[in-house]
């Protein structure tokens, strides 16, 4: 089986219809995984709702996916988020609003346990040091797990007997799951590794690796919706900067 691993997605509509058509070209996949954000930031999230529902993702809840129906108070973001989860809440149809509320904060799949942050703190944990990777070990019982949120593909890897390591993709890096391991595909909408590329990952669980991918999108569009729509300039230069 192959899942099309997608994160932090972020309104960003352009990226994600690139990053689908992208992914098709490796053939077939089964399934689409979500980890959470897929609205907040960007100028499209009714439309980047209605392509999860029609692939029947799999989808858990962030912390800008809660705070735009409510369930988070835009003030525990910084101003320019919060003018965006404002923006977003005024414009979610109906059906939007429901289909971000049926979420759950946390999905056990198969051997994988899908988050947006963390398994001991699914909205609002960064996963981005060993220490607190080994911590969270106790709070999940699959043999991976799938997280987003710091918007940075990574992966970690604990074999009991061996040293923890840390992988840092680059487009088209393969790499294992083997012990456990903690995977993040990077963010389709916002990146902030330095390259504006959409992120995403493809796992195939027949043969327990990982593929990482960048796809080049119209980056300029997205900025001219966001223009559109009057969402804070620092919002919209950021994409360029992958930052």
């Amino acid at each position: 089986m192959k899942a099309l691993l997608l994160s932090d997605i972020h309104s960003n509509v352009v990226a994600l219809e690139a990053v689908m058509a992208h992914a098709s070209i490796f053939g077939t996949f089964d399934e689409v995984w979500v980890a959470g954000d897929t609205v907040g930031y960007g100028p499209n999230p009714n439309e980047c709702i209605d392509i999860l529902r029609e692939q029947s993702a799999i989808v858990v809840a962030g912390n800008h996916d809660l705070a735009a129906i409510g369930n988070i108070d835009a003030h525990e973001f910084n101003s320019y988020a919060a003018t965006a989860i404002e923006w977003t809440r005024e414009v979610l149809t109906p059906a939007s609003s429901k289909y971000l509320a049926g979420m759950s904060t946390t999905v056990a799949y198969q051997d994988f346990t899908i988050v947006h942050g963390s398994p001991r703190d699914p909205v609002w944990e960064y996963l981005m040091e060993f220490e607190a990777v080994e911590a969270n070990l106790e709070h999940f019982d699959t043999a991976h797990c799938v997280v987003g949120h710091s918007h940075l593909p990574l992966v970690f890897t604990l074999v009991e007997g061996q040293e923890p390591r840390v992988s840092l993709p680059t487009n088209a890096d393969e790499i294992q799951l083997e012990g456990r391991t903690f995977v993040n595909p990077g963010s389709v909408g916002q990146p902030r590794d330095g390259n504006n590329m959409a992120s995403y990952a493809i796992v195939d669980t027949e043969t327990d690796s990982v593929m990482f991918h960048r796809v080049k999108y119209d980056i300029h569009e997205t900025q001219r919706r966001m223009k559109e729509h009057d969402l804070p300039q620092v919002l919209i230069d950021r994409l360029e900067m992958g930052r």
